[in-house]
């Protein structure tokens, strides 16, 4: 069973940064694209951000201009740096592992909460 694992979640207040981060088996994190989703209470599970092996990164609506996704090959972990978080950024964030086309694989992690308010 792959086990993707998150850290950094919690309380900020607006305006406020967080750091999130996942770390995944090395055989996962070398091969698969990784990548950050968020879920709001009662919407959808939403694309954030998203990284290939290469290091080309995507971002959704959501994470453009204010978020910046990053990963360490050292150490199996893709990063999340979120700054000026806003009210509507609270959510549960996802860290993913997504071996398609090759591997038709998806892995996701437990989720680590994600609060903005003042």
């Amino acid at each position: 069973q792959v086990q993707l694992v998150e850290s950094g979640g919690g309380l900020v207040q607006p305006g406020g940064s967080l750091r999130l981060s996942c770390t995944a088996p090395g055989n996962i994190f070398s091969n698969f694209v990784m990548a950050w989703y968020r879920q709001a209470p009662g919407k959808q599970r939403i694309l954030v951000a998203g990284i290939t092996t290469d290091g080309f990164t995507t971002y959704g609506d959501s994470g453009k201009g204010r978020f910046t996704i990053s990963r360490d090959n050292a150490k199996n972990t893709v990063s999340l740096q979120m700054n000026n978080l806003k009210l509507e950024d609270t959510a549960l964030y996802y860290c993913s592992a997504d071996g398609r086309p090759m591997r038709d694989e998806v892995y996701w992690g437990q989720g680590t909460q994600v609060t903005v308010s003042s």
